[in-house]
C-alpha cells in the first residue's frame, strides 16, 4: 500500500486542516457516484483509509513511528489485520459531508435505499504458540444467517416479486421541508413503511417468512499467517451474516487467542526461556541443548556465567507478522542450588568452601534483567 501521506498528497508536516482539505477534495473527485472510472471505488477507499489514520493524533503517531505495522497492532485502531471496505469508507465520508450538508441529497440513496447489509459476525480461535509461529489453516464451524434457498434470498414467495414502496416511490427515504427565519431545511429519513429498502413484499416466502435468510451452520476455512498474537484478528470480508431480503453479507471477524507456552515468555517477537544450570556448569562452562519454538538449538554456556545473565539466540524467536525476519530467543541462565546433598557431594563442597574466595560485595547498581537483555542485543 502506498504511503498515506502520498495518498493524500500532503507532506509529513501537514496540519490537521491541511489533511482534511486534501481528503475532501480527493473524496469528492473519486466518489463512485460522481466518477465512473473502474478504479474510482478503490481509489476512494484508499484516500479515506489514509485520512481515517492521519486525522487521529494517536493513529498518526503510531503510523509515523511504525508504519502500517503500528496501525495493525495498535489498540483501538479498528483496522486490525483486515480490510477497509467501501462501507467503512462511506461511513467516514458521510461523517465529514453528511448531516444537512449540500452533499447529502447527492449521496444519501447509496446509503439508505436497497436491502440492508448483514451484521458482522465474530468467532474466536485458540492457537498454540507453535501454531502462531508457523501459521496454520483451520476449518471453523459457525452459525450464521445465510440466504434462503427457496426464494433465493429475495424474501418473496417463488413466482412473486417485491414491489416498489408506494410511500417513498422506491427511493427508500422520505424528505420533509421546514421553514425558519434562516431559510428552508431539508430532512431526509428512512421510509417508515419499507424501512429504507425501497420495496415491499406482498407475498412472503413460506420458508424464511419474508426475511430472505435462515440460520445455518457453515464451515469456513481460514489461513492464519505466522507471527500472530492475541492482539490480532482476521477480517473476512463478505463472510458474515447475510442481509435481510437479499442484502449483502457482513464480515466475519476472527479473534485470535494464543495460548501461553510454559517453556517461553513472549515479548513481542522475542521469546524468553529460563535455563537452569548447576554450579559446576556455571563455573566451568558447558555446551547445552535448549528448546526453541521450532525445535532445539545448541547453546554455549561461558565459564563464570552469573545467575540471571541473558544469552541470545539470534533469529530463533517468533516470525515478524507480515514482514521479513524473526525475533530472537533470549536464554535466562539460572544457577540451580540442590536442596539435598549426598555425603560425597557434601565433602566435595566443604573442600571447595575451604579453597574458594569470598563472594564479592553485591553491586547495588547492577542492571536488571531487561537492561542486561538490551546489553546483549548491542553486543
Amino acid at each position: 500500500m502506498a504511503d498515506f501521506y502520498q495518498t493524500l498528497g500532503v507532506s509529513r508536516q501537514a496540519s490537521a486542516d491541511d489533511i482534511k482539505r486534501a481528503y475532501r477534495k480527493l473524496a469528492m473527485e473519486h466518489h463512485p457516484d460522481r466518477n465512473a472510472s473502474p478504479d474510482a471505488e478503490a481509489r476512494f477507499r484508499e484516500v479515506t483509509q489514509a485520512y481515517e489514520v492521519l486525522r487521529d493524533p494517536e493513529k498518526r503517531d503510531l503510523y509515523d513511528r511504525y508504519g502500517e505495522a503500528g496501525i495493525r497492532r495498535g489498540a483501538g485502531t479498528g483496522f486490525g489485520m483486515g480490510g477497509f471496505g467501501f462501507a467503512d469508507a462511506f461511513d467516514v465520508f458521510m461523517r465529514e459531508f453528511g448531516g444537512g450538508s449540500p452533499f447529502e441529497e447527492i449521496f444519501s440513496t447509496r446509503r439508505r435505499s436497497g436491502p440492508r447489509r448483514g451484521r458482522d459476525a465474530k468467532v474466536r480461535v485458540r492457537l498454540t504458540l507453535g501454531e502462531a509461529a508457523s501459521g496454520v489453516k483451520r476449518t471453523l464451524r459457525a452459525r450464521l444467517l445465510d440466504g434462503c434457498e427457496r426464494c433465493s434470498g429475495s424474501g418473496a414467495e417463488p413466482g412473486t416479486s417485491p414491489v416498489a414502496c408506494e410511500t417513498c416511490g422506491g427511493r427508500g427515504e422520505v424528505r420533509s421541508v421546514q421553514s425558519s427565519l434562516l431559510g428552508q431545511f431539508v430532512s431526509v429519513h428512512p421510509c417508515p413503511r419499507c424501512g429504507g429498502e425501497g420495496r415491499r413484499i406482498e407475498t412472503p416466502c413460506a420458508e424464511c417468512r419474508g426475511q430472505g435468510r435462515l440460520q445455518k451452520e457453515k464451515r469456513i476455512t481460514i489461513d492464519v499467517p505466522p507471527g500472530v498474537s492475541s492482539d490480532d484478528f482476521l477480517r473476512l470480508s463478505g463472510r458474515g451474516n447475510a442481509g435481510p431480503k437479499g442484502g449483502p453479507q457482513g464480515d466475519l471477524l476472527v479473534a485470535l487467542e494464543v495460548e501461553e507456552d510454559p517453556r517461553f515468555e513472549r515479548h513481542g517477537d522475542d521469546l524468553v526461556h529460563n535455563l537452569a544450570v548447576t554450579f559446576s556448569q556455571a563455573a566451568l562452562g558447558d555446551q547445552l541443548t535448549v528448546p526453541t519454538i521450532d525445535g532445539t538449538a545448541e547453546l554455549e554456556i561461558p565459564a563464570g556465567i552469573q545467575s540471571g545473565q541473558a544469552l541470545r539466540l539470534r533469529g530463533r524467536g517468533m516470525p515478524k507478522l507480515r514482514a521479513q525476519g524473526r525475533g530472537d530467543q533470549i536464554v535466562r541462565v539460572l544457577v540451580w542450588t540442590p536442596a539435598r546433598l549426598s555425603s560425597e557431594q557434601r565433602e566435595t563442597m566443604e573442600r571447595l568452601a575451604e579453597l574458594e574466595d569470598a563472594a564479592p560485595e553485591p553491586d547495588t547498581k547492577q542492571p536488571g534483567f531487561w537492561e542486561r537483555v538490551k546489553q546483549a542485543f548491542s553486543a
